[in-house]
Formats: structure tokens, sequence, C-alpha cells
């Protein structure tokens, strides 16, 4: 299944805001200052000012330059903005909002149907760290969250206890303080952005891919874009762009230098680094969706084309998986050593290990009046349908369909062996009463309308992070026992996060590599390529390794990423100067750090 036909049958139809032919009516033209400065210093004569509308143009357009491609005809749409931002994910939210509050224009396209990426897309409820509530993000991370809290408070019928839980967590998952529906995150994104959608500040292309560029040497001219319900395709020009898409899908297409897949210990010097690198060698996907369970019931789905095959499958794996895929031991990421886990779809205790329904669980029906659910839903991203027989990442869009298709043929063979196999803690096998819910993914069939992407592609970056910067054993032997107390210190950070050096499974045959680290900064060269200088990464397409990756990937650090990137863009375009020359100049450095921390960014933990 290619890569467009994926997208149509997971049901991405239909759009957020302005999709198609209805962006034309909303979007009149063109928009940088006339006198205004490009990242390369040269003047910008022929675009509007900076802050109003974005304008359709129907102008005779310039031969492009790559690819031997030229813009679209006139029968197509030119909107010129500010920033345009490719990738509607967390981070390309974060830096919409950024963006538009210091006073900019911005067209923001996106894959899929839903705005949201990791959290609603692909349907992975907040992996954060135990401080979230007070510190470690930004506040309007912080309040995104409250608002996610507030929209179960208004609109659904919760139990007294429950509303009144400053704390409230829908789901009590166990993964996160705030476990909610795919649904509810996209509502109250569309919030955030409704007002300025409204003034005509922000243009909303959902259901829209970027597909081409233009770039001049290190310039980034315009994107090209394609509707992929109604056709329509795009040409988007603006001084800035910013790359949030979920596998770093601009940089290869502006020429943008980047990594992928392991680096070797020769070139990053990391302790946990292979010995050679392999660009293909890399973290797993998974292709999540929504179970409910309604006890008495039987919804046993039809035996999956390709369950003998999943049955059986054992991953190759160094060190060894400790037997099939299905089956409720697994490798402990810390030990690798064999781990069982439990299921009981009631919610029940599963003895002294982890009930994996407890895990992600996004409802909990006992927040909820009585009868109002009859029972609770819970996201499946587990051990059990990471998918390793192929990546997403540079493939043809026949290669990307195959993979997406075997995800979700391991899906459906993992939810029939739930439904008939599994054992039971009653000595019984097998859980008819479990369901899809298509709803609460916003899909025909149940799975989440995209991939939940680990692992992207990297621009080679100002700064790479690397391990010695913030993985416990790695700085031990580099700075010694008492730096290694704390992460590195950045001198040019633009916000902060924590989380585990957490690596899934490997497509060239990795078992978990999982490490404690250390909470950590996120330093403003990692954001910066090392020549385009009007691009920017805004997602997990920062300068990280293979490594480091694992704990930059993440909501809060994802989110903090996009504004920080935003607010980079705003005080580029003010000063007139690129990004790298703000980074190279203490006192513009200075003033953009504490600008941004006057916004509520931290830019260092507390002491």
């Amino acid at each position: 299944m290619e890569r467009r036909k994926f997208l149509k049958a997971a049901g991405i139809t239909g759009g957020l805001a302005v999709t198609g032919a209805a962006a034309g009516a909303l979007v009149p033209g063109g928009l940088a200052a006339a006198g205004s400065v490009q990242p390369n210093g040269e003047e910008i004569t022929t675009q509007a000012g900076i802050g109003e509308i974005p304008e359709e143009s129907d102008a005779s357009r310039k031969d492009a330059r790559r690819a031997g491609k030229g813009r679209p005809s006139l029968d197509n749409r030119e909107l010129a903005t500010d920033l345009v931002i490719a990738g509607g994910g967390l981070g390309g939210v974060a830096c919409a909002l950024a963006a538009l509050e210091s006073g900019l224009k911005v067209v923001m396209t996106e894959e899929t149907k839903w705005i949201g990426g990791q959290l609603t897309a692909q349907g992975v409820p907040p992996d954060e760290h135990k401080w979230i509530e007070t510190h470690g993000a930004t506040r309007s991370y912080r309040r995104f969250r409250e608002r996610l809290r507030e929209y179960y408070r208004r609109n659904y019928p919760l139990t007294e206890q429950a509303q009144a839980q400053e704390y409230l967590n829908p789901g009590n998952g166990a993964v996160s303080r705030l476990c909610v529906e795919p649904v509810a995150g996209v509502a109250v994104l569309k919030e955030l952005l409704a007002p300025w959608q409204s003034a005509g500040k922000l243009v909303v292309l959902t259901e829209t891919r970027v597909t081409g560029a233009d770039a001049d040497g290190d310039q980034v001219r315009f994107l090209e874009a394609e509707c992929r319900v109604t056709g329509r395709k795009y040409s988007l020009t603006a001084p800035y762009f910013v790359d949030a898409t979920e596998l770093g899908d601009l940089l290869p297409l502006t020429g943008t230098e980047y990594v992928k897949g392991t680096e070797s210990r020769g070139e990053t010097g990391e302790l946990h680094a292979p010995e050679k690198g392999n660009p293909e060698n890399q973290q797993a996907f998974t292709l999540c969706f929504a179970l409910e369970y309604q006890k008495d019931r039987d919804f046993t789905i039809a035996r999956p084309e390709q369950y003998d095959f999943w049955r059986s499958y054992v991953p190759r794996l160094t060190p060894s998986w400790p037997g099939k895929l299905m089956d409720l031991t697994y490798s402990q990421p810390s030990t690798l050593q064999p781990k069982t886990l439990g299921f009981h779809p009631e919610g029940g205790a599963t003895g002294d290990v982890l009930n994996l329904w407890n895990y992600r669980k996004i409802i909990d029906r006992h927040n909820f009046a009585d009868g109002f659910y009859p029972g609770d839903l819970t996201i499946v991203n587990w051990p059990q349908n990471d998918y390793l027989l192929g990546n997403l990442i540079d493939v043809t869009e026949e290669a990307f369909g195959r993979a997406v298709e075997g995800a979700r043929q391991l899906n459906l063979s993992l939810l029939y062996w739930l439904q008939t196999e599994v054992e039971r803690p009653d000595g019984g096998q097998g859980w008819p009463g479990l369901r899809l819910r298509p709803n609460v993914m916003g899909s025909d069939d149940g799975m989440a309308l995209y991939p939940y992407i680990r692992e992207s592609r990297r621009i080679k970056a100002l700064f790479t992070v690397k391990e010695e910067h913030v993985g416990v054993e790695n700085r031990k032997l580099v700075k010694g026992e008492a730096a290694a107390a704390r992460a590195e210190a950045f001198y040019d950070s633009v916000g902060v996060g924590f989380y585990y050096l957490d690596l899934h499974p490997s497509t060239a045959g990795d078992n978990y590599i999982d490490m404690p680290s250390l909470p950590f900064q996120i330093p403003l060269g990692a954001l910066i390529p090392q020549r385009m200088q009007n691009l920017l990464a805004a997602n997990k397409n920062i300068g990280t390794t293979h490594i480091t990756n694992g704990c930059y990937r993440l909501h809060p650090v994802e989110w903090n990423i996009g504004e920080s990137a935003g607010l980079l863009v705003a005080y580029a375009l003010q000063h007139q100067l690129p990004p790298v020359a703000i980074r190279e100049n203490p006192a513009h450095l200075e003033a953009f750090q504490q600008h941004i921390r006057t916004r509520g960014i931290e830019t260092h933990w507390p002491d």
C-alpha cells in the first residue's frame, strides 16, 4: 500500500481549517516587507509588510532552479507569508503559536487531517517527567495541559470526585499524569489556533503534504505542497521555513545535510554507539490503536490474514528477545532480561506485574458518571506491536505503504490473539469483549492516522547533543563522578527537558538501549543547520544522535523546541539577523534568551 493510499485508508479525509479550495477563499497575497532583509543579507523587494494577512498571488513565477521543477501553474495557489511551517505536530503548533503571538503571519501544512502529531494523529498519551506539573516545561505547554483538563471538566459527565481533582487524569494511565483521548487533544489544539485563523493571520492546510522545494544555495526560496483530497497544489513562500514534519521531510527536498540511523563510535565518541554506523538501523515505529472492553460481549474479529506469521514471529535481536513477539514476556529495557507482563481489561491487578491494559489507559470509566462508559479505553503502544520489518525514512511510497500495512496486520493479529488466546488470570483464554474504537483515533479502521515515529532524519546542526552531554554513564567517563551529577550546561540553552535515553528495538537487530539520563537543556545550535540560513528544525529532526534522540523526542520537549523556533524566527526578522548570527553574537543571544524566559520558557533547571 502506498503512503498516499495508506493515509486515505486510515480515514484521513476532510480538513481542520483551510484545505484545498477553501484555502483560496480565506487567503488573499505576499507577506514580508519590502526593504526587509533575508538571512543572506539580500533585501526583500517583492512582498508586502511583515505581519499582514497572507495572500494568494497570481503574479508570474520565476523558474525554479532545483531538480528541474518550475513554479506551479497559474491554476494553483501561491501563498506568501512570514513563516511557513511544514508539519502540524506539537512542535509545529507550538512554533505557530509563538510566531503568531510575536506578530507574524503563518502558513502551516499537515499531512493528516489532525494537528497534534504524536499526541493525536499518532495516538500517544504524553510521555513526561515527574515534575511536569510545576516545572521542566514551557509555561505554554503547561497551560495546554490545563486546557486539556478543562476540556473534560466542561464537556464530560465527570464524577464529583474527578471534577475536584486538581491534577485530573481522565484515563488514570500509568504512563502519564494526563492520559487523554486523541480527539480531545485535537479539540483543544483547534481552540488554541481558532482566533488566529479567524483573524486571517494563520492558514492551516491539513491533508497537505510538501512535495518539493526550491533552494538557491543556502536559502530555501519556496516549498511546493499538494492537498491529497482536492489535488490542489500550493507554492509557499516566506523569509523563513521550519521543518516540523515527523520524518524531517524538508531536509532532502531542500538539500539540507542530514544523518539518519546509527552513527559509529568513531563519529560521536559515544559509549553506547556501535563500532560501525548504519543509516538503515532505525528504531521501530508503532501503529497505535485504541481498544475498549465490554464484559459479556463478543466482538471477536475474523482471523487476520497474517495471523499465522505474527503468532509465530520471533524478533531477531541482539541481545536476543526472550521468545515470540506475541507473548506477555518481553525484554526488560534496562536489563534486557525476560520480564513478564499482565493483561486484564477490567483494570484489575495482575499480581506484582504491570497490567498492560492500565499502562496507556485514556478513559477510566470510574472517573465518569455511572454507566456513561460501558468499559475503559486504552491505547495499544506496547512492545508487542513495535514494527521491526521496515523503515519509513528515504524509502519509496510503495515501501512506506508496505511497512505501514505490515504494522496494521501485526495490530490485527495482536487484537485477535488478545480476544482468543492470551492467558487470563482465571486460567481461561482470551477476552472477546475487546473491540476497536475507530472514532477515538479518527480513522475508519481503528488504527492511528499516522505511525508513531520515534526517529527522524536529523539535521547536521551547528551543535549536536551527544551521550556525554546527557547520559549518566558516559558523563562519568568523560567528566568524572562529580560532574556527572548534572547534564552539560549549554551557553545557548533555549529550553529544558527530561526523559530516559529510551531506544526501542531497531530494524537492524538491536534490542532496547535504555539508560539513565539527566535533566537536560536544549541548545539553540541543535535547531540550526550547519549551512542553510533560513530553515530551522522543530521536531525529532534536531541535532541529536541516534542515542540522544531517545530523550529529546517526547511531547514537552518537542513543544519547547517548536516554541523556541517560532520565537527565533520572530527575533531574526525583527533584528534582520540570521539565526546563526544571533547565536554567535553574545549580546543578541542573551537578549533572545531573556526574551524567551519572559514568555515562560525555562532555560535552566533549578539548583
